[in-house]
């Protein structure tokens, strides 16, 4: 049975307000010796993976902002996958690229147009600089700017009662989009930008490749902390949570749910332990 790790990044592998991973680098060691896959699936840019990829020492495929593309290494898989994809090259190299998520320019149409129509206080990343994003993300100026490079997502500040949140999610719904929000921002992407989906897809392509080469089945392991998780969480079959800034965990109904103990990073290493041979 050949497992693959699902994870989100911010407040899960990663400490929410620091980003700090340090805690987990062993068991990510050790996953790389297990020949485990690890996949990002997180809110964050192409520039933003490239770079954790980078400093964790992972090369599989990830899953951009909030479900808005599929990056695949190109050659990752040994079967003809290239020709069902766009070619894209990054930082890392060139990827193979299923695009699920709506353009960037339409998403911040979209939400100005909701902004004009409603009188809400809504501020985008895109009407940031990257000194702004940087101060108020806790985030160096260097992250802020990869962070800022979106291109199926849009990540924005509701400074508005929780009450009208409901008025918000209509507009977006209205105008033909999705909506979450994650442990710091609200995002808006299309419809079809979803991390459920997006783990499926990868789900089905590492179910093809270990039948290729002449494998057993594939156990999909995911974890999270917060909204934008749940999908993704339901993709899986075995769905883990950690606990969140509050201390508490996520609200979501999975029959075998885990929770963990731990908050953030600690939280992730006790989920990785639990379900991998890792000590």
């Amino acid at each position: 049975m050949k497992r693959v790790l699902f994870t989100d990044l911010d407040g899960t592998l990663l400490d929410l307000f620091d980003y700090s991973y340090e805690a987990a680098v062993p068991c990510l060691e050790a996953l790389k010796k297990q020949g485990v896959p690890v996949v990002f699936c997180t809110a964050k840019t192409l520039a933003e993976n490239e770079y954790y990829q980078r400093v964790l020492g992972v090369s599989d495929p990830f899953i951009v902002e909030n479900g808005g593309a599929v990056f695949v290494p190109e050659g990752y898989f040994s079967f003809g996958f290239e020709a069902d994809c766009k070619k894209r090259s990054g930082e890392r190299g060139n990827y193979c690229v299923l695009e699920l998520g709506a353009s960037y320019a339409e998403l911040r149409r979209a939400l100005k147009e909701i902004r004009e129509e409603t009188g809400f206080k809504i501020t985008g990343f895109g009407d940031l600089t990257a000194e702004e994003v940087a101060a108020d993300a806790n985030l160096s100026v260097e992250m802020a700017r990869l962070a800022k490079a979106k291109q199926y997502n849009e990540s924005f500040i509701f400074d508005e009662p929780e009450e009208k949140e409901a008025v918000l999610f209509a507009k977006i719904a209205e105008k033909g989009f999705g909506f979450t929000h994650g442990g710091r921002y609200y995002n808006i992407h299309g419809k079809k930008a979803d991390k459920g989906r997006a783990v499926k897809i990868l789900t089905d392509l590492f179910k093809k490749e270990y039948a290729a080469v002449g494998g057993g089945g594939v156990q999909t392991v995911g974890v999270g902390d917060s909204q934008n998780d749940i999908s993704m969480l339901k993709a899986v079959e075995q769905p883990a949570v950690v606990r969140n800034k509050k201390g508490g965990w996520l609200e979501v109904s999975l029959p075998n749910l885990y929770k963990a103990e731990g908050e953030g990073t600690a939280g992730w290493v006790e989920v990785v332990k639990k379900f991998f041979e890792v000590t």
